[in-house]
């Protein structure tokens, strides 16, 4: 059989953490979605650790894991896991960040102090017992193979051993690997596990959607905003007094110093990602800055916000390699006391030009923006055209070394 009908003949079911509302994990399915449909190897599934129908918000229709692997299909299986900072991701969290917001608080308060309820509690939310549940195992079925495309893991060697060790026996029986970071290929080879270095999946976001991303623009999805605004996003985290107070008086420097609104959007509504309510608290906070919250959280209205925008500054990874891939000026925003090498520094560190700003701590955000906001304009379009070539490589590398 030729190799065109040979992958032809497999099922391909693309897996990541795309079953909450999270910018770069609905990004990913998409652009997996794109690549595979590029290759004429479509996909034939989209799943994640519970079945949830994210369409309302530009994301997929995604089934459970378990159900997709059970299901009646004498094809032979590639699961592909579509990106992201997965490796780390432990099962409380997983589990967590599938609750609807305002069941947090309460089931939290009781579950962790009671430690044998809350692993019973992971279990019936998740399925089983795997640490970390977004790194899958797949049964050894003939012919089934798995695939980790630009998997970012920052933080494995300060994770549980438990978890670690579980995470690297999955790489190791993996038909193929790749990371978006140098922390993690380090971190990977040192284990000795083989992989490659990749750009992170949403650094194709302006090539393979900028018409898509338009259309939503035409239509409206920026209606009422400013002409001149930078595209600001922080998580729940950025909320304590001192640190809003830090950060109004950076944006009013910036704003000062260019003239730019501010339109504050959501990254992430699942669980432990951002919050409204601190976006208020900051706007109370502005003296000369005029600001504003964008209120949808669909994807595309999202990407039209940055790619509309003078520049990003935000937490999200995702905020910056949007804003990144339409040529913009970037800065990323850590908290005060952050761990380093955070996945924001390690993926500037691995892919920014030297002289575009990696991440700082509210103190330092204006004169990073203001850097970031006069780098020449040829410098970002070349970078982003090159990134975006990178990315389309090495996944095609990716997947013809594993199929």
């Amino acid at each position: 059989m030729r190799s065109s009908a040979r992958r032809a003949a497999r099922r391909i079911v693309v897996f990541g953490a795309f079953d909450r509302h999270n910018f770069g994990d609905l990004l990913f399915a998409h652009v997996a979605g794109a690549l595979l449909r590029r290759r004429g190897t479509p996909a034939t599934g989209y799943a994640g650790l519970a079945a949830r129908d994210l369409r309302a918000c530009d994301g997929h229709a995604v089934s459970a894991l378990s159900t997709l692997l059970a299901a009646t299909d004498s094809r032979p299986l590639t699961l592909l896991h579509a990106g992201g900072e997965l490796l780390t991701c432990d099962a409380w969290r997983a589990a967590v960040m599938l609750l609807a917001p305002d069941e947090v608080p309460t089931t939290v308060a009781w579950l962790e102090s009671r430690p044998a309820e809350r692993a019973q509690w992971i279990r019936q939310r998740l399925g089983g017992d795997s640490l970390a549940p977004y790194t899958a195992s797949v049964a050894p079925a003939a012919g089934t193979r798995v695939i980790y495309n630009a998997a970012g893991g920052v933080d494995l060697d300060r994770c549980d051993a438990a978890l670690r060790a579980e995470v690297l026996a999955r790489l190791r029986a993996a038909a193929a690997v790749s990371v978006r970071d140098r922390v993690t290929l380090d971190h990977l080879r040192a284990a000795g596990v083989r992989a490659r270095l990749a750009p992170d999946a949403a650094w194709l976001v302006a090539e393979l959607f900028s018409g898509t991303i338009a259309e939503r623009a035409a239509a409206g999805a920026l209606a009422g905003l400013p002409q001149r605004y930078l595209a600001v996003q922080f998580s729940a985290e950025f909320g304590d007094d001192r640190t809003l107070d830090l950060l109004a008086a950076q944006l009013d420097q910036v704003a000062a110093a260019t003239g730019f609104d501010l339109v504050l959007f959501r990254a992430g509504a699942a669980p432990w990602h951002d919050d409204a309510a601190v976006y208020r608290r900051l706007c109370g906070r502005l003296r000369r800055a005029r600001a504003r919250l964008f209120a949808s959280l669909a994807l595309w209205d999202l990407c039209a916000l940055v790619a509309a925008s003078r520049g990003y500054c935000g937490s999200s990874l995702h905020g910056r390699i949007v804003a990144a891939a339409f040529a913009l000026p970037r800065v990323s925003l850590l908290p005060a006391g952050a761990r380093q090498p955070s996945k924001q520094s390690a993926c500037a560190d691995c892919w920014e030009p030297e002289a575009m700003p990696g991440a700082v701590t509210a103190e330092k955000l204006a004169a990073a923006t203001l850097a970031a906001l006069a780098l020449p304009a040829r410098l970002l379009r070349d970078h982003a055209a090159a990134l975006a070539w990178q990315c389309r490589a090495g996944f095609d590398a990716l997947l013809d070394a594993a199929l």
